[in-house]
This record gives structure tokens, sequence and C-alpha cells, in this order.
């Protein structure tokens, strides 16, 4: 009987094939042999606790001209699948965690679902960073004004950062006496005028080797890829983001990459995260990306590797 892979994503007829790891994902299931089923946000159910999905079947190719084909859809019990890949793109907002009440029951029946829903729950792509200290530049998070005003003057200069974003927005890059400060923070925080702001921001050190890139480490069961993806600012952008512009160049895997990624894969195994990329820059982990990951297909073409394979190879080796 043949093996079956069903992925919750955003739309596949907005995405950019070139660029998309999750098609990548999507293109080695399908030359696996894989059944292939596709969803969004919406298509999932709890029936008397059992979990549920409006499937339809997807066939993809890489092909600009058409990459996908759907066919129609049946409510299906997750249970019966074998994979689901959760894929979502952030923002991490209470929808998404209604899903991953959903997977973690298709979980408990056997389902292999990357990456584990609880960790997707606790592990918030900023904050879970900080569990790194030893490895990052120094960093607060803070909802106070006053705090983070005395960080950016502590430091001299330092980005801003909201805790839910993603591809670069809503981030500042700041100096010392920038009198767009406080409009900066009012952005990021909100509050009042007594200082106290409604949501938490994160304010990390500058660090110049931004110049040279933003580097993607991928990590899969805790193991480097050996090479990352820097995404290198353009013009007058500080932001390496690829969805900001930034150019991506790979390059090898330096020691220090290699030591930060060793000091977070434990944690990485311990959670069952299994599919992880580490942003680094200069000597400093900055996030650790863990709802979906990018850069495979990128780094697939520009050293002829198949990233996805090397996922799929360790998902099979495991056990349900």
């Amino acid at each position: 009987m043949s093996r079956s892979v069903a992925v919750l994503m955003d739309p596949i007829g907005a995405i950019k094939i070139a660029k998309d790891t999750t098609f990548a994902m999507l293109l080695e299931a399908s030359r696996r042999g894989y059944r292939v089923y596709y969803m969004e946000q919406g298509d999932l159910t709890l029936r008397d606790g059992a979990p549920w999905a409006w499937l339809r079947p997807l066939t993809v190719k890489d092909d600009p001209s058409g990459w996908f084909t759907l066919g129609e859809a049946h409510w299906t019990n997750l249970s019966e699948l074998d994979i689901v890949l959760m894929r979502k793109d952030p923002p991490v907002d209470p929808q998404f965690i209604y899903d991953t009440v959903v997977l973690e029951a298709a979980q408990r029946t056997g389902v292999k679902v990357i990456n584990d829903p609880q960790a997707l729950r606790d592990c918030n792509e900023k904050l879970f960073a900080t569990q790194f200290p030893q490895c990052m530049a120094p960093t607060l998070v803070a909802r106070d004004k006053t705090e983070l005003r005395r960080f950016v003057a502590e430091h001299g200069e330092a980005v801003l950062k909201p805790l839910d974003g993603m591809g670069g927005r809503g981030i500042f890059h700041v100096k010392a006496g920038d009198k767009n400060l406080n409009s900066m923070l009012e952005t990021l925080i909100g509050g009042d005028s007594h200082g106290e702001g409604r949501q938490f921001a994160i304010a990390q050190k500058f660090i110049p080797q931004i110049s040279a890139g933003d580097k993607r480490l991928l990590l899969i069961d805790g193991e480097p890829v050996p090479y990352a993806l820097a995404r290198i600012p353009q013009g007058d952008e500080f932001r390496g983001n690829l969805a900001a512009g930034g150019r991506g160049e790979g390059v090898p895997l330096s020691d220090r990459d290699r030591w930060i990624a060793a000091e977070v894969a434990p944690e990485l195994r311990h959670r069952s995260l299994r599919f992880v990329g580490l942003d680094v820059i200069g000597d400093y982990l900055t996030e650790i990306n863990v709802t979906s990951p990018t850069c495979v297909r990128e780094l697939d073409q520009q050293f002829g590797l198949n990233i996805a394979g090397l996922l799929f190879d360790a998902i099979e080796k495991t056990p349900a």
C-alpha cells in the first residue's frame, strides 16, 4: 500500500516555486511515490475528538507555468495518513495554535507530524533563541519603553523586532539618540504614556557583520546541512531577508556555525523539532525558525544537494 503525506500550507497558487521550501518537500514526496494531499487553514476539524481535514489530492511538477493540480476534496480522518507537514507561515496566532491542537490529535494516532505540534506552540522563533544566551549577542525582551530605551543607550546601536513577525517585517535599526525611537517603540509595543506596552518586543545589539549576510543554517534532527545561505542586504537596506530584497549566497559552515548548531541540537531533538532553521549573524545566533524554515531550493541549486531528500530519509527511519 502506498504511503501518504498531507501538507498544511499557505495558498499554493501564490508561492514562488524557485524559492519555496515546502514545494521542494512536495516534489520529493512525489518522487518517492507518496500520495500527496493539500490543505489550508480552515480545512481542519475535530469530530468527537478525532482529527479530520478537507483534503484535496495534489499533483506537483517543477514547472513555473503550472506547478500544481488539485483533485476533488474529501473529508478524511487524519489518522489514515502517514505524515503531515505543518508548513503554515507565521504569525503564530490563535488560529495557528488551534491547528496544532488538531494535528496533535492526529499525532496521538501515530501520524508523524513535522514539526511537533506542541513544540510549535512552545517555541516562539525569537524567544526560543534566548534559551541559548551563550550563542547570542546582548538581547532584551520587554514591553517597557524605558527599559528598551535604556538598552539602546547602553549598546549605542540596536535592532528592534516584534515577536511574531517574519520576512524582515516590522524590524527597526536604531542608534542611541535617534529622535524616532519613541515612534518605533509605539509601533512595536503600543502602550500608554507611562511607558507600559501592550506587546513584547525584542531588542538585540546591532551586529555589524550583517553586511556579510544573515546566514540561514538548516538542521535535520539536529544535524546541520554543511552549507548555509547568507542573505546579504542590498543597497541602503540593513535587512538581509530574501523577502526584503536580500541576495542569497551559499557558504560553507564555519567552525562557529557548527558550534552554535551543536549547542542547540540537543534541545531540538528533545522537542522533536525535526526541520529547523537557525539565523546567525557573524558569531551570534539571532533566531530559531521552527514554523516554516526556508532556503532549501537555493542551497540545492547552488551545491547540488537534495535537502528535502535528507529530511524524508530521516522521517522514514523513525517509527510511527
